[in-house]
């Protein structure tokens, strides 16, 4: 089985609990999820069986959308309601319009710190090791972009927010950021991720109900079918042998026209499987190609 598994990520379960949860079920080693969700998180979790790994690289680029709620008042160690309290303040009676002002500040690019309870490795050693040895280390700002925040709901000490964002944002970080903001600190008490790249958590299967199933009856997307949203481009069959040699097709090899932009990376199929994949320099629309990805679907 080759493609793509959409799962809807339970509570209390790591996304490495998730993928082992699938090795199991289709007895397979080859299977990778596209983002990690910590154990507190639900929601979308791509997860890729087979050859469908190969695509991990790409889907992992797509931007995020989280529902979270935060519990101001309160500072925890890992930033989030799994974490021991570190301090605790008065809350005022903030408006909606106040806490509206304040998440705006966030919106756009921004440098930010991961939280010292991350995957984010130093010399080769998580730093959520060393954070349970009670070692804390300067962290190196990281620049994300935050598109959108909403407030859906203020029922203080709780508000919870709707966030668009790029790849690599910690929310954690951004409700520790938003906290000490507002002057009061504080901390997530829920999280769902809603969407991943172009996947919405209605696209999603729980994972309970995948186990349930005959694995003949996964809902797995096909490689090509897992790209939505991605420039796909149909070969000719002397362009597929002239691939098997590494070079890039020119436009004489493609079947239609080719739509995608100077910088993109393409999907080439042939005969509807994806056979390889190609980056489109930043000048030029071939000339100077390389491809990123020889092995065949």
């Amino acid at each position: 089985m080759d493609g793509l598994l959409l799962i809807d990520k339970p509570r209390g379960l790591t996304s490495h609990d998730v993928v082992r949860s699938v090795r199991r079920l289709l007895k397979t080693r080859r299977v990778g999820h596209t983002g990690t969700l910590d154990p507190m998180a639900t929601g979308v979790l791509p997860v890729a069986v087979g050859d469908g790994t190969r695509l991990v690289q790409f889907l992992m680029a797509g931007d995020k959308s989280y529902r979270a709620t935060l519990k101001l008042g309160e500072e925890t160690e890992t930033y989030d309601a799994e974490g021991t309290v570190t301090s605790r303040l008065p809350v005022p009676d903030f408006s909606e319009t106040q806490i509206r002002a304040a998440c705006q500040a966030f919106v756009g690019e921004i440098d930010q710190i991961p939280p010292m309870f991350s995957a984010i490795k130093k010399d080769g050693v998580a730093l959520h090791r060393l954070a349970r040895q009670g070692i804390e280390i300067e962290r190196e700002a990281r620049r994300v972009t935050i598109s959108r925040i909403d407030v859906l709901e203020v029922r203080l000490p709780f508000v919870t927010l709707e966030i668009d964002c790029s790849k690599g944002t910690y929310i954690r970080s951004l409700a520790y950021d938003l906290g000490r903001a507002l002057g009061t600190g504080a901390h997530l008490t829920e999280l769902r991720r809603t969407r991943n790249g172009f996947f919405t958590e209605k696209d999603c299967v729980a994972l309970a109900a995948l186990q349930a199933m005959d694995t003949a009856e996964f809902p797995l997307l096909s490689p090509i079918d897992a790209l939505r949203g991605f420039p796909l481009v149909v070969l000719n069959v002397e362009a597929v042998k002239a691939l098997g040699f590494g070079i890039p097709p020119g436009l004489s090899g493609l079947v239609g026209e080719c739509k995608a932009e100077p910088g993109d990376v393409v999907g080439l199929v042939y005969e509807n499987r994806l056979q390889h994949w190609l980056d489109l320099p930043p000048s030029g629309r071939r000339k100077g190609a390389e491809i990123s990805n020889l092995s065949v679907f």
